[in-house]
């Protein structure tokens, strides 16, 4: 069984520590491959690799830099298919949701090649008499990105392109559960043919990210996974001198207004929450029907969930693949289980599905919860599995409160057919990304991934203009010439 190995300096090198975790498939639970646990020794090796090929990558002009990246978007289309099997066979999606992680990951990719104009400083002639001021951007340092196991492409194509293309050096530390991946993608940016240091890869458990959060030559971290973990990462970042964006939890609330087309909302409901087997920060958790509309909705909805064809992703007639972990699995489960004790009616039980072809799989059903009540634990936790908490609210104003008292602010969608119902709800919720008629509220890379409240530590959102500004630092020029 092969032990994956680290990628520094523009080598692949066996990681000096001798413990080792299985990758496994969690329909098949086919063993994959096994992933060390690097060492202090490992981490200093990259962070030393990274940090003496960080000043010729400075130098390098951007769009000599962006060629690169050109070269590399070419390379990721060209083994598309690769890929999206891999994300299948080591996280869970569906064929057709691992695509989607890796065509938005590639946006990152494309959009970071406009890079030239994307770092364009500014400047003012004649600031004051005979003298002139400029603005020019330049890289950081040393970046690393801490990437989650719920997106094994897209999330370390968020950081590693932005990165490298402002002209720092990058080193990616994925999830330990998603390793195959991570691996595709520094290989194929070897390919591409970025110059030893420029990008390196590391794989291991929380002792490499905090031996990486230690290190002073680390400039920005740059970190994706639960909320106490990214308040942690931000506050050790912190406390080292370092830049921060750390994307935390959520806990995302759907609206739907008594006017809202029933057949349209729910089959955008099934994907929102059901989507990935409802493991995204984007994922719908909490349904709030308001008025009338409640039990036709809820009706609907506990039919649709119901037809959803539940298996191994790489089988085409499933439309809903496992979780990604015994864990994970295990997790739901309880929370599912807790909704029960606290008084939710449980319409929908995905406990008790059987995938026959695979019995041992970490599957968990579609499950709907009920009349949920405000303050409960199934309403307040974000659960990461494919469960629906139904909660009633009898006005707009309520279900904008009810949805605020959340402790994070990920996304939160309404479906309306009124345009001052949703421009009430556009003003007055509290999340960064807000979807109108829309389940999943995704940016595309050229808007920042908003995150608000306990969902977001940092200042600067990955994507975008944001990202730019986070991987580079302003000097400001002051000239006068005698």
């Amino acid at each position: 069984m092969e032990v994956l190995k680290n990628y520094i300096n523009g080598e692949w090198v066996p990681s000096s520590g001798t413990k080792t975790l299985d990758v496994v498939n969690p329909a098949t639970l086919e063993l994959l491959a096994k992933v060390p646990l690097s060492t202090k020794e490992d981490v200093d090796a990259a962070v030393k690799a990274a940090k003496e090929a960080f000043w010729e990558w400075r130098c390098t002009p951007p769009l000599t830099r962006s060629r690169y990246l050109f070269e590399y978007r070419n390379l990721l289309d060209q083994n598309f298919e690769r890929i999206a099997e891999t994300i299948v066979k080591e996280h869970g999606k569906t064929l057709d949701e691992a695509r989607g992680d890796i065509k938005r990951g590639i946006e990152t990719v494309e959009l970071a090649c406009g890079v030239p104009s994307l770092m364009l400083g500014t400047i003012e002639e004649d600031a004051a008499k005979e003298i002139d001021e400029a603005c020019v951007k330049e890289p950081l340092g040393v970046c690393v990105g801490l990437t989650p196991y719920n997106f094994p492409a897209m999330i370390p194509l968020w950081f590693l392109p932005m990165a490298v293309a402002c002209g720092n050096t990058f080193i990616l530390k994925p999830s330990s559960q998603v390793p195959i991946t991570a691996k595709i993608l520094v290989e194929l940016a070897e390919e591409a043919g970025f110059p030893p240091g420029v990008v390196n890869l590391l794989h291991g458990s929380r002792d490499v990210s905090n031996a990486l959060l230690e290190s002073p030559d680390v400039k920005a971290v740059s970190f994706v996974g639960s909320s106490p973990v990214a308040k942690h990462i931000y506050t050790k970042s912190a406390q080292n001198g370092k830049r921060a964006q750390c994307q935390g939890q959520a806990k995302n609330f759907i609206i739907v207004m008594p006017d809202a087309n029933i057949e349209k909302t729910v089959s955008a409901l099934i994907t929102s929450v059901c989507g990935c087997a409802g493991q995204r920060c984007l994922a719908g958790e909490v349904i709030v029907p308001v008025g009338d509309i409640y039990e036709p909705l809820r009706d609907a909805y506990v039919e649709a969930a119901r037809k959803l064809r539940v298996g191994y992703g790489l089988d085409p007639e499933t439309q809903m693949g496992p979780l990604a972990s015994k864990e994970q699995c295990e997790k739901v489960k309880w929370y599912i289980q807790k909704g029960v004790e606290e008084g939710a009616k449980l319409l929908l039980d995905g406990r008790q599905l059987k995938v026959e072809k695979y019995p041992n799989g970490f599957f968990v059903g579609p499950t709907v919860l009920d009349e949920v009540k405000p303050g409960t634990t199934v309403f307040k936790d974000e659960i990461f599995g494919p469960v629906a908490c139904i909660s009633r609210a009898q006005t707009l104003d309520e279900a904008i409160k009810m949805a605020n008292t959340s402790i994070y602010g990920n996304a939160a969608s309404i479906f309306t057919s009124s345009g001052k119902a949703a421009r009430e709800f556009a003003y007055k919720i509290e999340a960064g990304n807000v979807g109108i008629n829309i389940g999943v509220p995704a940016p595309i890379a050229f808007f920042p991934f908003a995150g608000w409240k306990d969902s977001f530590y940092g200042d600067l959102h990955g994507q975008a203009k944001e990202g730019i500004d986070f991987y580079t630092q302003d000097k400001v020029l002051i000239t006068r010439w005698f």
